[in-house]
């Protein structure tokens, strides 16, 4: 179609049909111009001459090969000769290509058991044609436009030219479509991989990232996995009311068991995941047991929660001497500890299991540890998780429990790591938000992750307080530590490899057990023969936090309150008993070797209000006690890890508390205990060194300067 445009006035065009009929705002002399500039232009494409022989120049049908000439140079020429050349909307329709995933052709969805199949999935270019100006067409397994048929492909594929014909219409091509028609097939995916690209909507494809899309079995399995889950009613066997919250995680489990994919459930500790795990058992009424794996020292907690909220179901101890399967009836709760699932996985596997409950599953994280070997073998129809650590904190533990709870969805950890872990940790750049947005949408699905701050999951829970008390160092600790610190780091700069690593070690425990107190890190007994060994003459304490100690521990007992005392030494544990029983204050002490009926019977004492001061070890009783007869809590030294000091005082800030809670936490002054204070309130990026278990080895790798910086004992103004 010939159109026609004032020189005067560019914004006025009109169709040629229309100036041969009279239009106006153009001169007498328009007809002969337009006729004229057809002339010139047929000069660069000889077409166009046959405009002029029309009664009017209004339309010049084109045959396919001079369209095609059209759509090359020409234009261009054409246009520099004065004619412009637009094209229609309806030619410009957007064609593009999308990876699809689906089953096999002719499976139906509600039939694909999609993790229990060996049959491997079609993953292959899906061309779709975009909608026209007249409106969207609906899109099934290309976004965005409707689907070509296999046919029209073909024909795509076998186009070389870039314009077809496409259902009664014209369409330009890019070439890189074409190929795709022509290779649209791109391999087979196993079901892991393919659940991969649907959740996470994208795929590499000969080293480049591109959408893609499920669709059938698998995007009905995304629909399903990404959705609100169904609600779950409460059992009526359950003696217990479960939150709003609750009744949810009960409602993803259920969703996530009965796909057999399992999953992690991340509360933060005092979330009732016990009671909500219980609710689950007696949802699914399976006449095959559960099997619990924890810590020995929750075999207890687990017993009595499953006692108080489930008296009707068996449950059996899988621990000690003469221990034994044998008797376990249908639908019971089996419980037994890391240690002892770790020397008798072979009698554990060779039973049928419903759910493996791997409780404080941060005790596996590390995938190459013969606990967590042993637990792998331990088959199930499917297995949870429960943990209140951030897990997202190190990626390769995320890794580990997961691969755990659904194996192989995350790929081997090598690649695990190459493909997310790396990237999504390096931070800072556009490639690593999307790095840490893409593994988020693969995981979120399978990991339910609540903090006591979310709204409405608490709300109930009375406030919670945190203070950092200074403690000065007396004469003794100052002398000890400046010395520790100048001979140990002497030794430091002349030593390499694993043995300075030992040695940065060996500073770091001996500063902060001259900072706990004096005795020990000396190992003079203070600790057997009480506060006449631990005091000086003048009445004050040899160390400057026992004292601090002291002064809190007389302002909570005057207030007839009751208070959890942690540390990482159960040699500093046994001083501070030691001390407090001379003067006269009651306390008891629980550490890794207390037996765990002498555990059970120190939590039943402490909850009734006999003894006021609770002395713990941290990583013998940092998780799984309920202590909410504490309003404070007392960190007498600090841990590499805040998380697990959060878990720590999460004994007593917990469902069930109803007093405000206070937590302290002592800190020498100008000491590392000081440094590494400021570390994690403020340098992310060393905090985050020690952040992850293990943090101390962390800062072995330090330069000597870097060293001498953090345990360089600073005046105090």
């Amino acid at each position: 179609m010939l159109q026609v445009h004032s020189l005067a006035d560019p914004t006025l065009v009109v169709d040629a049909a229309r100036l041969w009929e009279g239009a106006e705002h153009f001169g007498p002399r328009a007809k002969a111009q337009t006729l004229l500039a057809v002339r010139r232009a047929a000069r660069v494409w000889p077409p166009l001459g046959r405009l002029v022989d029309r009664p009017r120049p209004d339309v010049l049908p084109l045959t396919e090969p001079e369209l095609y000439d059209l759509l090359g140079a020409t234009a261009t020429r054409l246009g520099a000769a004065g004619v412009d050349v637009h094209w229609p909307r309806e030619l410009s329709r957007e064609l593009t290509a999308t990876a699809v995933v689906r089953p096999a052709p002719g499976t139906a969805a509600d039939n694909f058991d999609f993790f229990k199949t060996e049959q491997l999935l079609e993953f292959r270019w899906q061309l779709a044609l975009g909608p026209d100006r007249g409106g969207a067409e609906g899109a099934d397994g290309a976004e965005g436009g409707s689907p070509l048929t296999e046919a029209e492909m073909d024909a795509l594929a076998e186009a070389h030219r870039p314009i077809v014909r496409l259902r009664d219409q014209w369409v330009l091509v890019d070439p890189d479509l074409v190929r795709k028609a022509r290779k649209r097939d791109l391999g087979l995916l196993d079901p892991v991989d393919a659940l991969t690209v649907a959740l996470t909507g994208a795929a590499d494809v000969d080293g480049v990232r591109v959408p893609a899309v499920p669709t059938g079995a698998l995007a009905h399995l995304r629909e399903r996995l990404t959705g609100e889950p169904h609600p779950v009613p409460q059992p009526p066997a359950l003696k217990a009311t479960l939150r709003d919250y609750q009744l949810r995680g009960l409602a993803w489990l259920d969703r996530m068991t009965a796909l057999g994919l399992g999953g992690c459930l991340a509360d933060d500790m005092g979330l009732g995941k016990t009671v909500t795990l219980i609710a689950l058992h007696l949802h699914r009424a399976r006449p095959e047991p559960t099997l619990v794996v924890c810590p020995t020292s929750l075999l207890g907690n687990w017993q009595r929660e499953i006692e108080r909220f489930a008296p009707h179901v068996p449950v059996r101890r899988y621990h000690g001497t003469g221990r034994s399967l044998d008797d376990v009836p249908d639908g019971a709760l089996v419980l037994t500890t890391y240690g002892t699932m770790r020397t008798s996985a072979a009698e554990l596997a060779a039973r049928d299991w419903d759910l493996v409950v791997a409780d404080e599953a941060q005790h596996v994280k590390n995938p190459h540890a013969a606990t967590a070997r042993a637990l792998r073998t331990i088959p199930a129809a499917a297995r949870v998780a429960l943990t209140g650590t951030p897990v997202e904190n190190n990626l390769s533990e995320l890794w580990a429990l997961l691969d755990w709870t659904t194996p192989g969805l995350l790929g081997p950890l090598k690649a695990f790591r190459a493909r997310h872990a790396r990237l999504a940790e390096t931070g800072g750049s556009p490639e690593s938000d999307e790095a840490v947005a893409r593994l988020a949408r693969l995981v979120r699905p399978f990991l339910l992750r609540r903090k006591k701050s979310d709204p409405g999951i608490a709300p109930e829970l009375p406030p919670k307080t945190e203070t950092d008390h200074p403690a000065p160092l007396t004469r003794e600790q100052t002398a000890l530590y400046q010395a520790v610190v100048r001979e140990t780091l002497a030794r430091i700069e002349a030593a390499d490899g694993i043995a300075r690593r030992g040695l940065v070690m060996k500073l770091l425990m001996a500063l902060k057990q001259i900072c706990n107190h004096p005795a020990q890190y000396l190992k003079d007994g203070a600790a057997r023969t009480g506060a006449g060994a631990s005091r000086t003459g003048a009445g004050r304490s040899r160390s400057g936090k026992l004292d601090l100690l002291d002064e809190l521990l007389d302002t909570i007992l005057s207030e007839d309150a009751s208070v959890l005392v942690f540390t990482q030494y159960v040699e500093m544990a046994r001083l501070l008993q030691s001390h407090l029983d001379a003067r006269g204050v009651p306390t008891q002490l629980l550490h890794g070797g207390t037996p765990v009926a002498a555990r059970e019977t120190m939590v039943d004492r402490f909850q009734a209000g006999e003894v006021p001061v609770f002395l713990l070890s941290l990583k013998a009783a940092g998780t799984g006690l309920n202590l909410t007869r504490a309003s404070h809590v007392v960190h007498y030294d600090r841990w590499w890890n805040p998380a697990v000091e959060d878990q720590a005082t999460d004994r007593a800030y917990r469902i069930g508390q109803t007093q405000p809670v206070q937590v302290h936490r002592l800190i020498t002054e100008g000491t590392v205990e000081d440094r590494v204070a400021e570390l994690l309130a403020a340098k992310q990026a060393l905090a985050d060194a020690v952040l992850g278990d293990g943090g101390e080895a962390a800062l072995t790798e330090l330069s000597d300067a870097e060293l001498s910086e953090l345990v360089a004992l600073r005046r105090v103004r």
